[in-house]
């Protein structure tokens, strides 16, 4: 049913000012408008909403991801600007922040000043994987 529709990615912020920052100075994203309701931002192609929200407890978990073409390039740009990996106990990280699957796939962490966890994934090359198309 919504399978031909745009995605909206929606996260909240206590600061709109600070995260319109954060994702259109570090990330890199277009800000398309602010209102005191939200930010929203071009996320190459995807709209994302930054909602205004009074009380804000981060969840442990990644709400919001990138799938990028060389995670380390992109790890460097964003160490730059002053953005530092997340270290997780129990998970082999190298000492970029990365973490390799099973499946050879790449995941860094990172978070947004309000806490909210973000990710960038390296896919690795699928050789198995059956053409689609028919």
């Amino acid at each position: 049913m919504l399978g031909s529709d745009d995605l909206v990615a929606l996260v909240p912020s206590t600061d709109l000012d600070r995260a319109a920052g954060f994702y259109r100075d570090v990330l890199g994203l277009r800000l398309v408008e602010i209102t005191p309701y939200a930010c929203v931002l071009d996320a190459g192609g995807t709209t994302l909403r930054v909602t205004q929200v009074d009380a804000f407890t981060p969840h442990p978990f990644t709400v919001l991801g990138w799938k990028v073409g060389d995670i380390a390039v992109t790890l460097a740009g964003l160490a730059e600007r002053g953005v530092q990996p997340h270290r997780y106990p129990g998970i082999p990280q190298d000492d970029r922040g990365i973490w390799t699957t099973p499946g050879g796939d790449q995941v860094a962490w990172f978070s947004d000043p309000d806490g909210n966890t973000l990710s960038v994934t390296q896919l690795a090359a699928r050789s198995n994987v059956p053409d689609p198309t028919p």
